[in-house]
């Protein structure tokens, strides 16, 4: 028997954990979530043979999310049920996704056993919270899935014996767009989900796509590893040292979730690398580098310059200069090493939170990739 679902339900309604109705904002929904409530679904499809639409879910924090499904089928001993990603307002680069869970009935005394469909990668390197060989699929979503499940075959009279096969159709070629390869996720996507809730522009996946890089390079047993604030010196610094792509951290804007992570998760080496500007702004304390949150103090710019050997007349020639390219050009037309004066500005900046035990040099690079500055 065969029960298809198209498009056009109702919008989904998200509750507070005391049932309150929650602020119109414009949050979505993870990975894991869409995950959840498709499995959530298609198990109780498998045991009543009805499929609930839309499906409730209970969130990680509390309160629950009611999502309509996209499609579902119901077989003898198998159940599929899909949920379309809405991330809000996140620029997500899962949104509008389906993520499809097939459950199957397993023997008495099976338990719940998790398995990658199309889309979902599979774990190739150590250091991530799931082991080698498993499918990507974070404990958080996990855990939401087995307490649906479980709750679901609690309310029949059984246990929940299935195997779960989470699917992300054309979640491979999206994955290409992701960190996943690098993290030694190969063949998908990952799915994902702490709280189980996209926050607009939280950028809490980056951050966490970061700790979990830093955490694959140090059990590869890596000794030296490159942060980098773009794709420009993350290539420039390695062909200089000649790292794997296992030891390469994107770290974009985020210094701040960079170096308060390797505090407490120690590396021998750091080689920290970015453009002039990116730099500046960490040299002059700033932790989050984006230009909607941080701008270069061009006056103590200036005054770096001025205080530098010789660097008198190119502090004049700067005095009008309205970006950190146009400081920088004044100190080299007068060969002034202004680079390397912020270069070691960024690095005590940085020092100051990691522990003695990681090395530390920072380099800056300009926009063809050439080094300009270093420090350490």
């Amino acid at each position: 028997m065969a029960n298809l679902i198209g498009e056009g339900h109702a919008q989904p309604r998200l509750t507070t954990g005391d049932n309150r109705p929650a602020a119109p904002l414009r949050k979505g929904w993870t990975t894991g979530t869409c995950a959840a409530a498709a499995a959530a679904a298609a198990y109780q499809a498998l045991l009543t043979s009805a499929f609930p639409d839309p499906v409730t879910v209970v969130l990680p924090r509390g309160g629950t999310v009611t999502l309509p499904l996209h499609r579902c089928r119901l077989e003898a001993a198998r159940a599929m049920a899909s949920v379309i990603k809405d991330a809000g307002d996140d620029p997500d680069v899962t949104h509008g996704a389906e993520v499809v869970a097939t459950v199957e009935a397993a023997p008495t005394g099976h338990g719940l056993s998790f398995h990658a469909g199309e889309g979902v990668g599979t774990v190739t390197l150590p250091g991530l919270p799931i082991a080698v060989g498993e499918p990507a699929i974070n404990p958080g979503p996990r855990q939401m899935i087995r307490d649906a499940l479980t709750a679901i075959a609690a309310r029949a009279g059984t246990a929940a014996d299935a195997r779960v096969t989470i699917a992300i159709p054309g979640g491979a070629a999206l994955a290409e767009r992701t960190l996943n390869g690098r993290l030694g996720i190969l063949g998908g996507l990952s799915i994902l989900g702490t709280t189980g809730i996209v926050q607009p522009f939280s950028c809490a996946a980056w951050i966490h796509a970061i700790h979990r890089g830093i955490d694959v390079a140090r059990a590869a047993g890596l000794s030296h590893i490159a942060a980098a604030t773009g794709s420009v010196s993350e290539a420039a610094v390695q062909r200089l040292f000649g790292l794997p792509d296992a030891a390469l951290i994107d770290m974009g804007d985020f210094a701040g979730g960079l170096l308060k992570y390797l505090r407490t998760h120690p590396v021998p080496r750091l080689t920290f690398a970015g453009g002039f500007a990116k730099l500046v702004k960490l040299a002059q304390g700033h932790l989050y580098l984006h230009s909607a949150k941080s701008r270069v103090d061009l006056a103590a710019l200036v005054q770096v310059l001025a205080q530098l050997p010789g660097g008198g007349e190119a502090a004049a020639a700067a005095a009008g200069a309205e970006t950190a390219a146009q400081v920088l050009a004044a100190a080299d037309a007068h060969r002034v090493p202004l680079a390397d004066a912020i270069a070691a500005q960024a690095r005590a900046v940085a020092a100051g939170m990691l522990t003695p035990e990681t090395a530390l040099d920072v380099l800056v690079f300009n926009r063809a990739g050439e080094l300009i500055g270093r420090a350490g």
